[in-house]
């Protein structure tokens, strides 16, 4: 392999896997998907193999609209009927390749073709005196039918000339000029056959001048040999092979049988459309490139919305749980009992240092404390709050997202995100059974660490471990004793309680520890919540990346 192929070879692989690794981001714009997709067939189809091989057989592709003369031009180019002519040709959703047997199999076991499923290609045997060129007839390019217009679009990237034929009626449609401009863009060696052109002189010079008006506007003209402009005029066929007459398009044929029989012809036409094909890299990447950073920016723009939305909602969830105890009064009563009883209300006016030696006699009588009910109404109150918000905001994330282009279809798609997912409510009970184990383990560990063993064993360390956690919601409250209602006055109570047996400073501490750990818990599970809306939006770090390189790897090619 020539060096200058070889290193191409390697740099246009580098681009491709990039292209891969773009299209596996699934653009949600359909133009830059279009752009990815054509950038990727460009590379596969085109530059790696035609770059590893410059001997390999030449392809000329016939393209053009619904009924312009293709299928006419190759029987005319292969002497014989082997496509259909008209708009009922039978195969109409497959491309027909007319080649040598040798080229053919070199061919369709190469990697030009091969994302063309086999099913998609017709073989038409052309004779051995015609190897080294093959000739494929494209389906419509304005077919109703996606699949028609995506293989003519992959045959287009992957050919080493086009013979573009088009009619005198329709050669200013707006499809055909989107190709032709794809084909400019690739620099690939282009020649245009206009079909049906009027016999009248006037007439005729009327089409032909408007057709190379237009051509020359999008920078293509006969002079300076980037395109080649064949008029073929009303009822020039050759009924013998439903196909055009040999003389209206000689010059076509003339080309063809040179390429045929010289390969250094056909070598210097596959080199012109590698280098127009490398040439044309650099636009198409640049534009895939601005496609991702673009991306970039709504995906941080989605992404933000669902931060917002989330950070809202657990931001109101904490101000809630900060307002008061979380008991109904039924259970909060239990608890009142408990800690307004005698026994223990006479331990927290007399205080810790004037109890030492009594304290087992001081609680005996002491009622049970309710730890088990007032655990499980904890628990329940704190699932059912957090769900409530974490669904808030997924509504609100949901319906920001909805009206957005960019996101209402990942909406649409998934009814659930709509709520908290089935997979928060364990997540919860799961995570306020670790942090309610850890509260009483703290509870435990402070009471040896100031000699409360006794005081704590007396009154059992669940109990005074609930007592935390109760006081992880209202200690800060402004709570006094002055105020009216159960909950302010079992609240002062339990507050009374834990600086007894601990003292002011370590029942804050312990307490905060408490908060802090939930704080923790509470903000995991939004970020896990959250993450479901994030996973639909490309990191856009990975975004901006993935530009960067592909701008590096455009400018390697290109240089």
């Amino acid at each position: 392999m020539d060096p200058d192929a070889a290193d191409l070879t390697r740099r246009s692989a580098r681009l491709a896997e990039l292209a891969e690794q773009r299209l596996a981001l699934a653009p949600t714009n359909p133009a830059a998907g279009e752009r990815a997709r054509q950038l990727r067939d460009h590379l596969e189809g085109f530059v790696r193999p035609r770059a590893a091989d410059l001997d390999a057989p030449l392809l000329v592709l016939l393209l053009g609209p619904t009924g312009a003369g293709k299928s006419s031009l190759l029987n005319t180019i292969a002497g014989a009927e082997v496509s259909r002519a008209g708009v009922l040709r039978p195969t109409t959703r497959e491309a027909i390749l007319y080649a040598s047997e040798s080229d053919a199999k070199q061919i369709l076991s190469g990697t030009r073709l091969r994302r063309i499923a086999s099913d998609r290609i017709v073989q038409a045997v052309a004779p051995a005196s015609a190897a080294g060129v093959a000739v494929i007839d494209a389906p419509d390019i304005d077919s109703v039918e996606r699949d028609n217009r995506e293989l003519a679009d992959v045959l287009l990237e992957a050919c080493d000339l086009c013979v573009f034929v088009t009619t005198a009626t329709r050669y200013a449609d707006l499809v055909p000029w989107q190709v032709l401009r794809r084909a400019q863009e690739r620099g690939l060696p282009l020649v245009i056959l206009l079909n049906r052109v009027p016999r009248d002189p006037e007439d005729r010079e009327v089409v032909l001048g408007d057709a190379r008006r237009l051509l020359a506007e999008a920078g293509m003209r006969e002079a300076d040999g980037t395109l080649d402009l064949i008029a073929v005029s009303e009822g020039d066929v050759d009924p013998r092979v439903n196909g055009l007459t040999r003389e209206s398009v000689s010059p076509l044929l003339g080309r063809i049988e040179q390429l045929t029989s010289q390969s250094i012809e056909r070598r210097q036409v596959a080199m012109d459309a590698l280098a127009g094909a490398v040439a044309g890299l650099a636009p198409l990447v640049h534009a895939v490139a601005d496609d991702l950073e673009h991306e970039a920016i709504d995906a941080e723009a989605l992404r933000r919305i669902a931060e917002t939305s989330y950070a809202a909602e657990l931001a109101a969830l904490s101000r809630g749980l900060r307002g008061g105890v979380l008991l109904r009064d039924e259970v909060l009563r239990r608890w009142h009992d408990f800690v307004g009883a005698d026994q223990i209300t006479r331990f927290v006016s007399s205080g810790l240092g004037r109890l030492r030696g009594l304290l087992l006699t001081a609680f005996r009588g002491t009622p049970t404390a309710p730890v088990a009910a007032v655990e499980e109404e904890m628990a329940s109150t704190l699932e059912a709050l957090t769900l409530r918000h974490a669904s808030d905001a997924a509504r609100r994330t949901a319906s920001a997202w909805s009206e957005r282009s960019d996101a209402a279809a990942l909406i649409d798609r998934d009814p659930t995100l709509w709520s908290a997912s089935a997979e928060l409510a364990p997540h919860i009970r799961e995570g306020l059974s670790t942090w309610m184990r850890a509260t009483i383990d703290d509870v435990r560990t402070a009471g040896g660490r100031k000699r409360a063993v006794a005081q704590v064993a007396a009154l059992g360390v669940n109990a005074v471990g609930v007592a935390v956690m109760l006081g992880v919601f209202a200690h800060t409250a402004g709570l006094t004793g002055a105020e009216l209602g159960i909950a302010a006055g079992t609240a002062f109570l339990n507050q009374k309680l834990l600086e007894a047996l601990f003292g002011e400073r370590a029942m804050e501490q312990m307490i905060e520890q408490a908060r802090a750990r939930l704080d923790t818990l509470l903000t995991s599970l939004f970020a896990r919540e959250r993450e479901r809306f994030d996973a639909l939006a490309t990191r856009p770090a990975t975004l901006r990346e993935l530009a960067s390189e592909l701008r590096a790897a455009a400018t390697e090619t290109s240089s």
